[in-house]
């Protein structure tokens, strides 16, 4: 089994904190649909001839702003070149401002089977802060009208520790996801990224810092009202009701292979990971040369262990020790040993199951603690 992530990288306008790969104009837009196509079927044999794929995300960017016309093509693509099961999970990255109730009808009857809504919050000042493109009944219709249109399987974004979100308005935004029985939850801290125009506001003292204090309090608020709520933390900054966990994304944390199509995209093979080009007049150009825009790595054994580190510290079942014995030696079990003392003893990390498992004070720090196991 394996997955395939397709990077849309058009938006109507750049939200203050974004550091992903995209573009505000849409006029090659035409010309990377086809370049997309053509590069579904240079990269049919990346992940094996008949591989099986069971999930298919459309991540951006903003996908949504895609014509289910657009989609269609894209789709009759997919599925002339690729093994898809007939219960894959197809996920689509959406705004709110792009769902309306004919927009809702025609992605039903498409392959899609799952909506990622880019909630952020529904309070216009978090939004307006954000430069979002959607204002806080955007946010609320969209959800009524996208289960009234039939889609169960449906999750939102929501971001914490904003300056000027209080608790109190924290729970509030909680609640309304709670309200609506949306059974997934995506919820992110609020990172200042390199040359983001949030960066820039910030250090002109436009808008306030963000407080780390206040983003740890809400996350641990985050915990408690998701856990009260009947919804599973399965990773760091994912929360779900029992059978909705997404498939695709847990797939990455457990090292499924994986192919990335567009601009930006990345791919895993299981032995090497690539990058396309993170510009879309180049992408363009090489794929019409035939040409994939990317870059590749053959990964060592160290950056294997680091990776496992990373991504299976952050997820509820957390390390196997097993599989590190099993997998990397005795060595990088013995090691990883050694420097998880410290973080067992100040009750960081539990084992449990012959499993290293974060606590909630040890996900506020979980990049450190997983940088300290890295070979």
């Amino acid at each position: 089994m394996a997955g395939i992530y397709i990077h849309i990288p058009y938006c109507k306008q750049t939200c203050s904190y974004c550091d992903f790969h995209f573009s505000t104009s849409l006029k090659s837009k035409d010309a990377f649909i086809s370049s997309l196509i053509h590069e579904i079927e240079l990269q049919k044999n990346y992940l094996g001839k008949n591989t099986l794929i069971e999930t298919i995300y459309f991540g951006g960017g903003t996908p949504s702003l895609l014509s289910t016309d657009e989609l269609d093509k894209i789709f009759k693509s997919l599925y002339a070149n690729f093994s898809i099961t007939k219960n894959a999970e197809i996920t689509l990255e959406a705004n709110p401002d792009d769902l309306s109730k004919t927009k809702l009808q025609e992605l039903k009857l498409s392959p899609i089977n799952r909506l990622s809504i880019g909630i952020q919050s529904f309070f216009e000042e978090d939004l307006k802060l954000m430069n979002r493109a959607h204002t806080a009944q955007n946010a609320e219709n969209c959800i009524k009208e996208s289960q009234q249109a039939g889609f169960e399987n449906l999750t939102v974004d929501l971001i914490y520790g904003t300056p000027g979100l209080s608790n109190t308005n924290w729970k509030k935004n909680l609640a309304k996801v709670f309200d609506f029985g949306v059974p997934h939850l995506s919820s992110y801290s609020l990172t200042v990224e390199e040359k983001t125009p949030l960066e820039s506001h910030i250090k002109k003292g436009k808008v306030k810092p963000v407080d780390e204090e206040q983003s740890a309090e809400q996350f641990l608020i985050l915990v408690e009202e998701t856990t009260k709520n009947g919804y599973e933390q399965y990773e760091i900054s994912n929360f779900c009701k029992p059978g909705f966990h997404s498939r695709h994304n847990s797939n990455y944390w457990k090292g499924v292979k994986y192919l990335g199509l567009g601009p930006s995209a990345h791919s895993f093979d299981g032995n090497s990971r690539q990058w396309n080009v993170s510009n879309n007049f180049r992408y363009i150009k090489s794929i019409a040369e035939n040409k994939i825009p990317s870059e590749k790595e053959i990964l060592t054994t160290e950056q294997n262990f680091n990776e496992y580190m990373m991504t299976g510290l952050r997820t509820s079942t957390g390390i196997s020790l097993e599989k590190v014995s099993t997998e990397f030696g005795e060595d990088y079990l013995s090691k990883l040993l050694t420097e998880a003392k410290n973080y067992l003893d100040c009750s960081k990390i539990i084992l449990k199951r012959n499993h290293l498992i974060l606590t909630n004070s040890g996900k506020l720090i979980a990049d450190r603690i997983s940088s300290d196991f890295f070979a």
